[in-house]
């Protein structure tokens, strides 16, 4: 065992791959539900705001949390979009048509369910992703945030994001939104040329996603918008100057990810055919080190490996997952981590969105698996969150999660190795990865765990 350990670490400190999973913004929601136990395998698919839209006239019928509620992050999922990206393993869904009021009805119904369960908490943010959210009905994001302002108490600066593609964005329903209560637009652009987006599958050119992003800009408070780096026959030269574009029109977030081949999309049987070349390891290491340089420049840091902001200009509802604060997941393949009763609950609902629905008319609600997690797998998920954050966690954190210290959990021997060849930093009771650890944050993580 010493000798698997020491080779490990010994293929750690040699190798600069980028070995952190490059996950889609999208999917972060889907990440929390990756553990390492068989349950874990299972995946779902800043703080200083301008004053919120949905907060600016309460129902005089929402209920007032006590006085220490607990902050609760909640997500919803609208799992359908026009067409299937290559690379996407989300849970999303291709449909002919779409009731709109059939699935308004079992959303609804579910978040009904959750809030006779969790309603002595504070909801500090709400994010409608999916699939396409932007495909919804102005009228089912209304009536779903109204819902959430009838039954729970919500911070006076709460973060209402909806993520949206160029294709189904258009100014009024994006004004629609807006007046339904959405305060910050999440697009989800993924490149400024034709020939990449048409590679990638998007069903937008180049000129409309800019144009969405002027949209976002003139409507909403807050945007974000993503980009993807790292494609096949992308040089450092050509993602510089595609980021160089993109940052004309960037307000104060920006997601950007390098694409990974994910088991089960097009894109991984093409690959395992060899029809897909992705950038050989020195230049994806490249491109990483040249946006960091770049966002640094332009004030933007990144906060997280793959999301750069203004100083506190950071999406509220992420840094819930990363800090490991308790969320709630409604609508198909959704998770959830909430703590109730004094341990901490990891719940995954059915991912098929019919059998979901049918569940819901049938039971109030669509849970598939729920789970008290361990100390333990809490520990593992708290480092598998938290050392993608630029600030690292919190030792205190631990200990109130876990109920004993991070010292008395984690593997000293290879906390030392890590430290001491400069992947890690243990401070001011915080750990943090290092720039140079952020690069092999997978093989950190598994060596740190081991």
């Amino acid at each position: 065992k010493k000798g698997l350990a020491t080779t490990l670490f010994s293929n750690l400190q040699a190798t600069r791959k980028p070995l952190v999973k490059w996950i889609p913004k999208q999917n972060i929601k889907s990440v929390i539900g990756q553990r390492r136990s068989a349950f874990l395998s299972q995946t779902n698919s800043t703080m200083a705001d301008r004053p919120s839209l949905a907060c600016s006239a309460r129902d005089p019928r929402a209920k007032e949390a006590p006085h220490h509620a607990e902050s609760l992050a909640l997500y919803i999922h609208w799992p359908f979009c026009l067409s299937k990206c290559p690379y996407c393993d989300f849970n999303s869904h291709v449909r002919p048509e779409i009731d709109q009021t059939l699935w308004r009805s079992a959303l609804l119904q579910e978040l009904r369910t959750e809030a006779d369960a969790h309603s002595d908490s504070l909801i500090t943010s709400i994010f409608f992703g999916g699939g396409t959210p932007s495909l919804m009905a102005p009228e089912t994001v209304r009536l779903l945030i109204d819902e959430v302002n009838r039954r729970w108490k919500m911070d006076k600066n709460v973060e209402i994001t909806l993520e949206a593609n160029p294709t189904s964005v258009e100014t009024a329903k994006l004004k629609d939104f807006r007046l339904a209560g959405v305060n910050r637009l999440s697009l989800g652009v993924q490149s400024l040329r034709d020939d990449a987006l048409k590679y990638l599958g998007r069903e937008h050119s180049a000129r409309e996603a800019l144009q969405a992003v002027e949209k976002a800009h003139n409507v909403f408070q807050r945007y974000s918008f993503d980009l993807m780096y790292c494609r096949p026959h992308q040089s450092v030269d050509d993602w510089e100057r595609e980021l160089t574009t993109a940052l004309t029109y960037v307000d104060d977030h920006i997601s950007l990810y390098q694409l990974t081949i994910e088991r089960g999309t097009d894109f991984f049987s093409r690959w395992r055919k060899g029809d897909i070349q992705l950038p050989d390891d020195d230049t994806a290491v490249l491109q990483y080190e040249r946006t960091q340089q770049i966002l640094e420049n332009a004030g933007m840091p990144a906060y997280e490996i793959s999301n750069h902001s203004a100083p506190g200009r950071e999406c509220r509802h992420n840094l819930s997952y990363w800090r490991y604060n308790d969320y709630l997941g409604v609508g198909p393949g959704a998770h959830g981590r909430v703590r109730r009763g004094g341990e901490k609950w990891a719940v995954r609902r059915i991912s098929n969105p019919e059998n979901w629905r049918l569940q819901v008319e049938t039971q109030g609600e669509g849970i598939q698996e729920k789970v008290v997690l361990t100390n333990t797998e809490i520990f593992d998920e708290m480092i598998l969150m938290g050392l993608r954050l630029r600030n690292g966690i919190k030792l205190k954190d631990i200990k109130r999660q876990t109920g004993r210290r991070f010292e008395d959990q984690v593997n000293q021997t290879a906390l030392e190795e890590l430290i001491s060849s400069g992947f890690l930093e243990h401070k001011n009771r915080t750990l943090v990865a290092t720039d140079s650890g952020l690069q092999r944050l997978n093989a950190v993580i598994s060596h740190l765990l081991n």
